[in-house]
């Protein structure tokens, strides 16, 4: 047993004598609650959180429980909980530091950033020692795109701890660097410094997308490659793993197809879909300047909703035992589920809302028939730019869904496998979905935009013209470049890496993908 596990447990004895000495201890609740979840018991802990809740009035105990009501995916009671710490707070209770950050990242997870800014600034006021409230900050600001003060708070944690490797790859993205302005210098020296390597990993990235930014190409895919071969041996993925999922979503098809749809939702909810780095924040962007849409973020809503109907008791939200257990079950309160569980995140006004999950395409059949008033959009382009754009994409390193990304020839072989889904579901579904390439939105942004709008039976915006100006905060790796007038510069740059593109190439000829 860890010696951290070990204190959980000395505080868990604790708080259980405290409460066979005294039933109204709210602070023995507490306590036990959070000691609970913290050993793994999270359901176990929510009750005692809760109880802790009516016992005793505190900002401390409701951040709490709404972080941990979050970890469960009960967005909606989460949201509530941490609406009655405000309460408190505004009834002139003081919050330490910590509660400050935790009610900060619960609004963050909300996708409410602009409401967690004021959080995780009064944690860093409270404990400027706190490189993690620091950093906190400095992300949040970057999401609502307070670039300069973003940069500020970042270097203000980096003078504190020069190796912290968050904070490099944070600041790194927040603006195009040039020639005259860069941290290439400093990111060389601090990846050179650590052998950690999540920090090697973090570092990397920056380095290369700071030398790709200063007109280094080759040098910055050269970093790009070691970076990504240093990490891709440290991790167990098999692309077969994935392979199996997508057999497993064309196999089961004809359950799904013919599966009641008892009383369906009537809500049209817009579906952004693709592979990651096509354009499918840029979308989200150009449809949430619309005056009648807002955007939702990237949910997990209809992955969960399915997961919680399949029964399913493995691990992960998508695999083939999901997906197989959810086959054939009743798609109209999968539908209501979904809503339910998305409507925490949807101002309670809004006409129309975005999902942007970029992997809800695995479950674009399921969303046409449990929503039948949805509107799906898929994001293309072209194989070689999705390969690279995704290569140089560091995604979060615990997801499961993004472990083809740091391998040339396993990005292409994703990229075949969703290619092959998405005509599958294009003759499953005729009209269904409408595909919008990149490459047409760049060349004309307003002929792609007007198809956009029809296919949502929305009306024309010029609003949607001007999505740059979209003052909504952006919490996706494309936040920077969303933020300016659509640019050229990302057409066909995979032609620059075209020999260190060799694996993915030979996966493509082999498919047979048309690369003209």
């Amino acid at each position: 047993m860890s010696l951290e596990r070990g204190r959980l447990s000395e505080t868990r004895a604790l708080a259980m004598a405290e409460l066979l000495r005294t039933s109204s201890s709210g602070e023995a609740r507490f306590l036990l609650g959070v000691s609970e979840a913290m050993l793994g018991n999270v359901r176990e802990g929510l009750v005692h959180l809760r109880e802790a809740t009516i016992l005793e009035r505190s900002a401390e105990y409701q951040a709490q429980l709404a972080r941990w009501l979050l970890l469960v995916q009960r967005d909606g009671e989460a949201r509530d909980a941490l609406r009655k710490a405000e309460e408190c707070l505004s009834d002139g209770e003081r919050a330490d530091a910590m509660t400050r950050d935790t009610m900060g990242c619960v609004y963050a997870r909300l996708g409410r950033h602009r409401d967690s800014l004021s959080h995780f600034q009064a944690a860093v006021s409270v404990a400027p020692q706190s490189g993690q409230f620091r950093y906190n900050h400095a992300v949040a600001l970057s999401f609502v795109g307070e670039t300069v003060q973003s940069e500020r708070a970042f270097e203000a944690l980096l003078a504190r701890d020069p190796g912290n490797a968050r904070a490099h790859h944070g600041l790194a993205g927040l603006r195009r660097q040039s020639a005259e302005s860069n941290h290439i210098p400093r990111l060389r020296a601090a990846r050179n410094a650590t052998r950690d390597p999540e920090a090697r990993l973090l570092l990397g990235y920056a380095l290369s997308k700071e030398l790709e930014d200063v007109g280094e190409a080759q040098e910055s895919f050269r970093c790009l490659l070691d970076t990504n071969t240093e990490h891709r041996a440290r991790i167990s993925y098999d692309f077969a793993s994935d392979a199996e999922i997508f057999d497993a979503i064309e196999a089961s098809w004809s359950q799904f197809a013919s599966a009641p749809v008892t009383a369906p939702a009537t809500q049209a909810p817009i579906f952004i879909i693709g592979m990651p780095r096509t354009g499918t924040t840029l979308v989200d962007r150009i449809l949430s300047s619309h005056p009648e849409v807002v955007s939702a973020g990237e949910l997990q809503a209809f992955p969960l909703a399915v997961k919680a109907a399949s029964c399913s008791r493995t691990r992960n939200v998508l695999d083939r035992d999901t997906i197989l257990h959810a086959a054939g079950k009743d798609l109209g309160p999968i539908g209501h589920s979904y809503l339910d569980r998305a409507a925490p995140h949807v101002p309670e006004n809004a006409a129309r809302f975005i999902d942007k999950f970029p992997g809800n395409f695995h479950y674009a059949g399921l969303i046409a028939r449990a929503l039948p008033n949805a509107r799906i959009i898929c994001l293309r382009r072209h194989p070689m730019d999705t390969v690279v754009s995704n290569f140089k994409n560091l995604f979060a390193t615990t997801s499961q869904y993004y472990q083809y990304s740091y391998d040339l020839a396993d990005i292409a072989r994703y990229y075949v496998r969703f290619d092959q889904l998405m005509r599958f579901w294009h003759t499953a579904m005729p009209r269904q979905i409408l595909d919008v390439h990149y490459e047409d939105l760049v060349n004309d942004q307003e002929s792609a935009t007007r198809k956009i709008l029809a296919h949502c039976s929305l009306p024309w915006s010029e609003a949607c013209l001007t999505f740059y100006d979209n003052a909504t905060p952006v919490s996706t790796p494309s936040a920077a470049q969303v933020r300016r007038p659509i640019y050229r510069d990302a057409l066909a740059r995979w032609r620059r890496h075209e020999r260190e593109l060799g694996p993915a190439l030979q996966v493509f000829d082999a498919a047979g993908i048309d690369l003209t």
